[in-house]
Order: C-alpha cells, then sequence, then structure tokens
C-alpha cells in the first residue's frame, strides 16, 4: 500500500450567508508526500477543520486547486466524490462508533457498505482488531470499553477498505496524556507498516511533536508556517508558532520564574541552542576573559535526529567578557537579554 499525495495550490474557502462573508482558507498552499504525516495545528477558528472537509471533498474549494495523487477534486461530481472518499479513513475526536453494534460490529459496518462477502468481513474484523491490540475486545460494546480502546476501535474502522489516507480530526484531545501516547503510538504504527498518509488536525503542539513528520501552522486561514517537524520547533518564526512551540517545550522562563532569577546578580540571557549555534564556543571565551557563567534554566530535545532547545544563563564578571559573549552569539542564533 501506498500514501496519498496531497496537494493544495492557492486554496480559498469564502463562506457567504448572504449578509456576511467568513474567508475560513486563504490563499493555503502545501503539498503531503506519500506516506507522510502531516500535523496540522491552530486555535479555534484558524481554519483546520474547513482543511479536512476540503481534502474528504465535504466543502469545495471557492477558488484553487486541491489535487489527490495528481487528480483535481475541485468540481469534481458527487458519485466521483464518493467513490474517492471510500479511499480515505476518518478519524473523529468522540469516536462516533454506533453504541448498538459491538468492537468487532462498528469494524464491519463500512466493509457490509462495500459489499464484501460475510466471510471476508469476519477475517478482515480478526485482522483488524489484533492490529490494533483489541484481539479479545471484538464482543464489547463502546460502553464497556475505556475512551483509548473506543478510539482504538475507530482507527480499525478507518483502516477497514484499506484507505491510502487517513485523516485525524482531534483525535486525542479527549484522551488522558498516558492513552494519547498509546493512540499515537499506534497511528506511528499504522503509518510505518501500513505506508498510509495522515494528516493530523490538533490544537495541541505535543502531538505534533510525537508524531508528524511536516507542520502547518495555521491562523486566520492561513497557512503561516510550514516545515518539518525540526524546523518548525527548532526555530519557529511567527509569533503564534512561537506560543505553540513554548506550550510543548516549556524551555524558556516564565514571568514570576524571571522575576525571581532576577532577583539575584548578574546578566540573564536566554539563547536558543542548535547543533550551529556555537554556544560552548562562546561560553569558554567569555569565561576566559573572565566572566563566571551558570545555566539557571532551559531544555534539550531531539526531534527528527536533531538536538535543540533554549538555554537561559547568568553572566557575571566584566562587562567587556559578558557584551563579547552576547555579541558572539547574535551572529549565530536568537539570543535575548532578560531586563530588570
Amino acid at each position: 500500500m501506498t500514501g496519498t499525495r496531497i496537494e493544495f495550490e492557492d486554496v480559498t474557502k469564502v463562506f457567504d450567508s448572504g449578509k456576511k462573508k467568513v474567508t475560513a482558507l486563504d490563499g493555503v498552499t502545501l503539498t503531503v508526500e506519500p506516506g507522510e504525516i502531516l500535523g496540522v495545528i491552530g486555535y479555534s477558528g484558524a481554519g483546520k477543520s474547513t482543511l479536512v472537509r476540503m481534502i474528504n471533498g465535504l466543502d469545495t474549494p471557492t477558488s484553487g486547486h486541491l489535487r489527490l495523487d495528481g487528480t483535481d477534486v475541485v468540481g469534481m461530481p458527487e458519485r466521483q466524490l464518493r467513490a474517492l472518499r471510500r479511499n480515505i479513513g476518518m478519524i473523529f475526536q468522540q469516536f462516533n462508533l454506533f453504541g448498538s453494534r459491538t468492537a468487532a460490529g462498528n469494524i464491519e459496518y463500512p466493509l457490509t457498505l462495500a459489499g464484501m462477502p460475510k466471510a471476508e468481513r469476519t477475517k478482515r474484523v480478526a485482522e483488524l482488531l489484533e492490529f490494533v491490540g483489541l484481539g479479545d475486545r471484538g464482543k464489547n460494546y463502546p460502553e464497556q470499553l475505556s475512551g483509548g480502546q473506543k478510539q482504538r476501535v475507530g482507527i480499525a474502522r478507518a483502516l477497514a477498505t484499506n484507505p491510502d489516507l487517513l485523516l485525524a480530526d482531534e483525535a486525542t484531545s479527549a484522551l488522558d496524556p498516558e492513552t494519547t501516547h498509546e493512540v499515537l503510538n499506534l497511528l506511528r504504527k499504522v503509518n510505518k507498516e501500513l505506508g498510509i498518509t495522515i494528516v493530523v488536525i490538533t490544537h495541541e503542539m505535543e502531538v505534533v511533536r510525537a508524531i508528524a513528520d511536516k507542520v502547518a501552522v495555521m491562523e486566520e486561514g492561513k497557512v503561516v508556517e510550514y516545515g518539518s517537524t525540526y524546523e518548525v520547533f527548532s526555530n519557529p518564526r511567527t509569533r503564534v508558532a512561537q506560543r505553540f512551540v513554548a506550550t510543548a517545550l516549556r524551555n524558556t522562563p516564565d514571568a514570576i520564574e524571571s522575576e525571581d532569577l532576577l532577583a539575584h546578580d548578574g546578566r540573564l540571557f536566554t539563547i536558543n541552542l542548535t547543533e550551529e549555534s556555537g554556544f560552548f564556543a562562546a561560553a569558554a571565551a567569555a569565561r576566559e576573559a573572565g566572566a563566571s557563567i551558570g545555566i539557571v534554566h532551559g531544555g534539550i530535545t531531539t526531534l527528527q535526529r536533531h538536538s535543540f532547545g533554549k538555554v537561559t544563563v547568568r553572566l557575571t564578571g566584566p562587562d567587556a567578557a559578558i557584551n563579547a559573549f552576547y555579541d558572539h552569539l547574535r551572529q549565530t542564533t536568537e539570543i535575548k537579554e532578560i531586563a530588570r
């Protein structure tokens, strides 16, 4: 199985109620390669859900082009759209399971609609239950399952017809952190073992960090930042991306922590660390010039085989040595002094 290639080319969507026009998507251009996981993140009203509805043909662009595996779906007749949707699996925030059907019955439902013979349906359902780790839960009803188990059933149902593309709309936002981790591991397994393209819609940067190959940050209908997960996390350029990254990494002191740190002598600097930042060379030079340097806050993480993070350091000693440290680093990375 190979994943679907998705191309948005200058896609705009305007909802016109007659009295008011609302631009839900504004000139969106991005590409998801087959087998990639794209994380789409933004606050409420950013346009994330409209983006998903475009992909599965529930909304049509006002202008622009949307291609799935090279086929432009804009203006496609409903009959062709229905065929298209059969190749797309959907995972929902609230699971959307039938309460009157067992776990096996929920997974079997799309296979019944597709006209698959009973014996084949039974075999396929058993395979999927094992794949998602619920081999012994097929006869349980949704009310007998935990939230994480319900979402596993939802994922199995989405995989039932062997789609090339999965759309996960806030699939973990109703789950606790441990269960979220388990579900994300399952989605990663789906991607790696089956080669399926996955688009994850979320407002949680931790979800993006855990699973996505690429990130699209949305604000007011626009994709304001787009790149590899490492690029966006290590060097967020827009204010909205910086806010999301800060919530996931928590490697800069907040206002209260900064106030406590400023109660002591010395000057404080927060430095963006990457493999090319030159921090350690600058610190060594500052010490040789008579300055004392200590790390008082920060964190380092590894993502997509790259290490990065931020540290806040306190420097005491000659002003010339401290100023040279600052001047050296501002040429190679982002450095900010925490003002008193």
